[in-house]
């Protein structure tokens, strides 16, 4: 398995209230969607959280987040977590609102 389940199903605990979240394996990983937009997943070493670009700067304050750079070029609105972050309740859950307010700036894709 490319990615630790354990902290797959710490999202999946996290997300049970926000209604309907699809899963798709990516990128070896495993990615959580909500409304039809990618919200946050994990992989190899971690995880990362799609928390837009408004909200990048804030969520790389958080200890344990650096940028997303799957292609070796930093990627806009998405920050890698290493395991101990996403591990962490208090940085995951900070984390994850700012993922939840970035999906609910978006429209549904449905």
């Amino acid at each position: 398995m490319a990615y630790d389940e354990g902290l797959a199903e710490l999202l999946r605990g996290d997300l049970a209230e926000f209604g309907t979240i699809e899963e798709r394996r990516m990128f070896g990983g495993l990615c959580f969607m909500k409304d039809g937009h990618m919200l946050c997943g994990v992989h190899k070493g971690g995880g990362m959280f799609r928390v837009g670009k408004s909200r990048h700067s804030q969520a790389l304050k958080i200890d344990g987040t650096s940028p997303m750079a799957f292609t070796g070029r930093p990627m806009g609105g998405l920050v890698d977590v290493t395991d101990e972050a996403l591990a962490d309740d208090a940085r995951r859950s900070a984390l994850m609102a700012l993922a939840l307010a970035n999906v609910a700036d978006l429209p549904p894709r449905v």
